[in-house]
């Protein structure tokens, strides 16, 4: 038996005798959780060994499990083991965001939770924690955005138009630029700003990086009501947005698995192919971010369509070629 799932079952039990007023013996709790009597008799002792609350009376004939009266609204009622381990395995997640707000704020709600709860139920909730591991680690040192993060966040809430100046990369220009700040969109680890451009007139996307100052206006600015990162960004590859097309891309057999197992694009399509490689279709919002993904597959992925997407493989292809042939 896997250690969570007992502490899953454990965590039931006290839930069920936290919600019974009268007791219940094992074989009621057996019966209810749906699992054998001498498994709950043991988890029953466990929890007492372990300081909960707990004990048992023999009542009309049965020995009746209960929780004290003085302990009984001490335990977090409302949460259930799942929420529970969800909140707890949240906690590992966010420490991609390490040195932010977010994940300062999300340590202090632990702090003020546990400093609530009685010490047998907070050794419980550090035995739930130890078995969870979030293989996740800060992509960036997020400290110097704290600043920006919270002025657009402020400007954000009171709908207050952002004056930045900004570098773009792709030009190696910093220009200045008036944005009515939408969103604050956390994607592959780097925080960008969603807004409307008034320099372009247009939704654009701004990574926090590359602001290299930023003041709040007093223009306010209405937010579109019907306006979702998720539906502007659905046929994103990644962050670069461009004209939709379709691009279709056969991947060799070696890797067909690989490519077949995971999401890559809401719009993709797979197509096995009876040598065992694959055609991966998908509706892209241009191609940018494409191309250094197919980069990475190398020659076991070929550029079907389009045309131009193909000749720019081609050319890398080439310029690679010449690098290593110097």
């Amino acid at each position: 038996m896997a250690r969570g799932d007992q502490l899953a079952r454990q965590w039931r039990i006290l839930q069920s005798l936290i919600a019974s007023r009268r007791g219940k013996s094992a074989a009621d709790l057996a019966q209810e959780l749906e699992f054998h009597w001498r498994t709950v008799y043991r988890d029953l002792e466990a929890l007492q060994l372990a300081g909960f609350p707990i004990f048992t009376d023999r009542i009309d004939g049965k020995n009746l499990w209960s929780v004290l009266d003085s302990a009984r609204h001490n335990i977090p009622i409302p949460l259930s083991m799942t929420e529970l381990m969800a909140l707890y395995f949240s906690r590992g997640l966010m420490t991609v965001l390490k040195d932010t707000v977010f994940y300062e704020s999300l340590e202090s709600f632990f702090r003020k939770i546990k400093a609530t709860l009685p010490d047998e139920t907070t050794r419980y909730l550090d035995r739930i924690e130890e078995s969870f591991e979030v293989g996740s680690k800060p992509y960036k040192q997020y400290s110097k955005l704290r600043d920006s993060i919270d002025r657009i966040s402020e400007a954000t809430i009171h709908r207050k138009i952002i004056e930045i100046d900004y570098y773009t990369m792709s030009r190696k220009e910093e220009t200045r630029r008036k944005v009515a700040p939408y969103k604050i969109w956390f994607f592959d680890g780097a925080f960008y700003l969603v807004g409307n451009c008034g320099l372009r007139e247009d939704i654009r996307i701004f990574a926090l990086d590359r602001i290299k100052s930023l003041k709040l206006t007093d223009e306010t600015f209405e937010m579109p009501e019907d306006f979702k990162v998720e539906d502007f960004m659905q046929t994103s590859f990644g962050v670069f947005h461009g004209e939709p097309q379709t691009v279709r891309i056969r991947f060799a057999a070696e890797v067909a698995g690989y490519i077949g197992e995971k999401i890559w694009h809401k719009t993709q399509k797979i197509e096995p192919q009876k040598d065992g490689s694959i055609i991966f279709e998908a509706e892209v919002a241009g191609t940018e971010e494409i191309k250094f993904w197919l980069m990475t597959w190398g020659s076991r992925a070929e550029v079907l369509e389009p045309v131009a997407l193909r000749d720019e493989m081609l050319a890398e292809a080439e310029a690679m070629l010449h690098t290593y042939q110097r």
